[in-house]
C-alpha cells in the first residue's frame, strides 16, 4: 500500500460522527456504534481513504499506527469529538487489508499504550494482535430463512441444538482445522443428516488464547481470522441458513481477559472494567469484569450484541456465565465483594443491561433467541421485562443436567435410593422456558467424556447413554448436545484435535449415533415433543414413584389429543415383562422408538412394534398396557387414533 505523508484530518463524509451521535454514545443508547466508530473505508472530498473513531476519554493524545505509515505514532495523529471521549481522523489512501492499531498516550501516570481496535472488524492472525481494515459487505442468500425463521425459533417449535467448536469439530489429514467455507457444507449435510435444527457455535470472536475456546475475548467485532476472513464466516452463516439450520452464536459479556493490545486499561485507566478489582477482577478466570454502570460500556456491549444479529444473521445468542453477572459476590469470601447502594448481593447495574439488551435485541430482530446459561435459581430468567424478569427467551436447565448425570454415574443396582433425582425437576420444570445442556463443559477438565460417565462394561455404558438421550428428549425443553457425545467419543474433547470419527466403524458407536439420528427426527415430527414445551400442559407423569424398579413412566402432549406420546424408561439392566402402564385411551399404541433396538446396538427386546391397550384400569387412567421393558432402556408410543377416538 502506498504510504500517505498527509496529515490525518476531520472526516467530512457519511460516516462522520454527528453530535447526535457522540449524545447517544455518552448516554449509553448508540446501538449502531460499530456504523461509525472503528475504522470504515470511505471518501472525503472525493480522496478514498479511511476513517477511524475510537473512545479513549483519558488519553491526552491518540494517534494510528500501521502498516500505511511504520507504525510511526508521529504521522497520524487524531482529534477529539467535542468532550465525548471519541477520538477521530481520516487516513487518505488506506484500503482494505491496511493492518493497524491505536497508540495512547495517558493524561496518567505516563501511560503508552498500543491497542487493537474495540471495535475493528477483523484482526491479524494470533499471535498478530493487530487490527485490519476491512468492509463487511456480502450478498446474502438467505432471504427465505430469514423471513420464516421466527417459526423455526419459537418457543412452541422443535429446537435441537448441536453445540460446535469450528476449530476441532473435523480437521485435514494433517490435523489442521478447515476454514469457515471448507467446513460450511460438511457441517450442513452433517446436521441435516442427525436431524439436528440448529448449531450452536462456541465463541467465534477473535481469541489469542486457542485454549480458551474463545471464552476469552479481544475482538469482540472480529470473526477469528483462524479459519478465514468475515466473508467467509458470513458464507458459513449463510450456507447453514440455505440448508434450513439455524445458528446461535456464544456471547460473552461477563469478563474480558488481560492481553496488553485488548480492552483491559485501555487508555491508562479502568475503562471499561471497574478500578476495585472486587467488582473489576474475576477471581476464577484472572479475568477482567465490565463495568456495566458506565453508560459507554453499555453502548460498547449492546453494539456488539446487536452487531452479530445485523451483519452475520445469527438467529440468537447464548449469553455465557449469566450468573457471574448478577451477583456481585460470584465465586468470592466475605469481604471480596462490594454490595449494592442496597447492601445486597445483586449487581443491579447488570441487571439493567441483561434487561435493556433482550428488549433492544427482540425488538429489533423479532425472530431470534435469546438463550441464558444461568446456573443459580435466579428467578423469571426468561420471563418479559414488563413482568420484572430479565427478558431472556431461554435459559440452560443446569439443575436438570448436574441431576441426571449424578443419578446415571451410579450403579443401576443403586438407582432406586436416588430415584427423586430423575423427578425433581419437574418441580420447577415450568417456571422457565428451559433448554436441557449436555454441553461442552462436561467433556472437559478431567471430567472424562459422556460415555465414560456411564457404569458397567461397554455394553451397559452405550445402553445407558442411549436411555440419558432417550430420557432428555422424553423431558418438557429445548435440546443441546455438544458434539462427539452423539457418537460415544471416549476421550474427553481436546480442542487441538478432531474428534474421533474413526470410531464409527465400530457398531456400539454407529448405533448410539443412528439412535441420536433417530431421536432428532422423531422430535421433530412430532409435536406432543415440542409443541407446549414451556407449558405444563404439555407433560404429565403416568408414574414417577416406582423407586424400587427405577422405571417413569410419562406423558408428553399438544395441543390435539391425538398427538400424545408414552415415554417408559427402565433404567435398569433387568427386562421387565408385562409391565402396567396406565394410558388414557384405547386402541393400538404403536412402537415409535426403543433404545434397544439391536440396529442402535441393543439387545433386541421390544413390544413386537406395539401393544393394544385393555380395558383395565391403572394409574388413575381408564386403560392400560402390558409393556415388555427392555434393560436399560426408553421406549417411546403413539395411539394410533380412529375417528371417534379423536372424538
Amino acid at each position: 500500500m502506498t504510504q500517505s505523508n498527509n496529515p490525518a484530518v476531520t472526516p467530512r463524509s457519511g460516516l462522520a460522527l454527528t453530535s447526535h451521535d457522540l449524545y447517544l454514545f455518552n448516554e449509553g443508547r448508540f446501538y449502531r456504534a460499530y456504523d461509525k466508530l472503528g475504522a470504515h473505508i470511505t471518501t472525503q472530498d472525493g480522496v478514498a481513504g479511511a476513517s477511524f473513531a475510537v473512545w479513549a476519554p483519558n488519553a491526552r493524545s491518540v494517534s494510528v499506527i500501521g502498516s500505511f505509515n511504520g507504525w510511526d505514532p508521529e504521522r497520524h495523529h487524531m482529534q477529539m469529538r467535542e468532550r465525548s471521549g471519541i477520538w477521530h481522523t481520516f487516513i487518505p489512501e488506506v484500503g482494505q487489508g491496511a493492518s493497524y492499531k491505536y497508540h495512547i498516550e495517558s493524561i496518567h501516570n505516563g501511560y503508552k499504550g498500543d491497542k487493537a481496535d474495540p471495535f475493528g472488524f477483523l484482526q491479524e492472525h494470533a499471535p498478530g494482535t493487530a487490527s485490519v481494515v476491512w468492509k463487511l459487505d456480502y450478498e446474502w442468500k438467505d432471504q427465505k430463512w430469514m423471513a420464516e425463521r421466527g417459526a423455526k425459533n419459537g418457543l412452541n417449535a422443535p429446537m435441537s441444538m448441536y453445540e460446535v467448536h469450528l476449530g476441532s469439530w473435523m480437521r485435514d489429514a494433517e490435523n489442521r482445522w478447515l476454514s469457515y467455507r471448507d467446513i460450511a457444507p460438511k457441517l450442513a449435510d452433517y446436521v441435516n443428516r442427525m436431524g439436528f435444527t440448529h448449531v450452536e457455535l462456541l465463541p467465534v470472536m477473535e481469541h489469542p488464547f486457542y485454549g480458551s475456546w474463545g471464552y476469552q475475548t479481544t475482538g469482540y467485532f472480529a470473526p477469528t481470522s483462524r479459519y478465514g476472513s468475515p466473508q467467509d464466516f458470513m458464507f458459513l452463516v449463510d450456507y447453514l441458513h440455505e440448508h434450513g439450520i439455524g445458528v446461535i452464536l456464544d456471547w460473552v459479556p461477563s469478563h474480558f481477559p488481560s492481553d496488553a493490545h485488548g480492552l483491559a486499561y485501555f487508555d491508562g485507566t479502568h475503562l471499561y472494567e471497574h478500578a476495585d478489582v472486587r467488582q473489576g477482577f474475576h477471581p476464577d478466570w484472572k479475568t477482567h469484569i465490565f463495568n456495566y454502570g458506565r453508560t459507554e460500556v453499555r453502548t460498547f456491549l449492546m453494539s456488539n450484541a446487536l452487531f452479530w444479529l445485523d451483519k452475520y444473521h445469527a438467529d440468537g445468542l447464548r449469553v455465557d456465565a449469566v450468573a457471574s453477572m448478577l451477583y456481585l459476590d460470584y465465586s468470592r469470601k466475605e469481604g471480596e465483594w462490594i454490595p449494592n447502594i442496597y447492601g445486597g448481593r445483586e449487581n443491579l447495574e447488570a441487571i439493567d443491561f441483561l434487561r435493556q439488551l433482550n428488549q433492544e435485541a427482540y425488538k429489533e430482530y423479532p425472530g431470534i433467541q435469546m438463550i441464558a446459561e444461568e446456573s443459580t435459581a435466579w428467578p423469571m430468567v426468561s420471563r418479559p421485562v414488563y413482568l420484572g424478569g430479565l427478558g431472556f427467551g431461554l435459559k440452560w436447565d443446569m439443575g436438570w443436567m448436574h441431576d441426571t448425570l449424578k443419578y446415571f454415574e451410579n450403579d443401576p443396582i443403586h438407582r432406586r435410593f436416588h430415584h427423586n433425582l430423575l423427578t425433581f425437576r419437574m418441580l420447577y420444570g415450568f417456571t422457565e422456558n428451559f433448554l436441557l445442556p449436555l454441553s461442552h463443559d462436561e467433556v472437559v477438565h478431567g471430567k472424562g467424556s459422556l460415555i465414560n460417565k456411564m457404569p458397567g462394561d461397554e455394553w451397559r455404558q452405550f445402553a445407558n447413554l442411549r436411555l440419558l438421550f432417550g430420557y432428555m428428549f422424553a423431558q418438557s425443553g429445548k435440546k443441546m448436545l455438544f458434539m462427539g457425545c452423539e457418537f460415544g467419543q471416549r476421550r474427553e474433547w481436546n480442542h487441538d484435535a478432531a474428534l474421533e470419527w474413526e470410531v464409527l466403524r465400530f457398531p456400539h458407536h454407529s448405533g448410539l449415533q443412528k439412535w441420536v439420528e433417530q431421536l432428532n427426527h422423531v422430535y421433530s415430527n412430532e409435536k406432543a415433543l415440542y409443541e407446549l414445551d414451556a407449558d405444563s400442559r404439555g407433560f404429565e407423569w403416568i408414574d414417577c414413584n416406582d423407586s424400587q424398579a427405577s422405571v417413569v413412566s410419562l406423558l408428553r402432549k399438544g395441543k390435539k389429543p391425538e398427538d400424545t406420546i408414552l415415554i417408559v424408561c427402565n433404567f435398569t439392566p433387568v427386562p421387565r415383562d408385562e409391565y402396567l402402564v396406565g394410558v388414557p385411551t384405547e386402541g393400538f399404541w404403536r412402537e415409535l422408538l426403543n433404545s434397544d433396538a439391536s440396529e442402535y446396538g441393543g439387545s433386541g427386546w421390544g413390544n413386537m412394534g406395539g401393544k393394544e391397550a385393555q380395558m383395565v384400569p391403572s394409574h388413575g387412567r381408564p386403560y392400560s398396557l402390558k409393556l415388555t421393558l427392555p434393560p436399560l432402556a426408553a421406549l417411546f408410543f403413539k395411539a394410533e387414533y380412529s375417528a371417534e377416538g379423536a372424538d
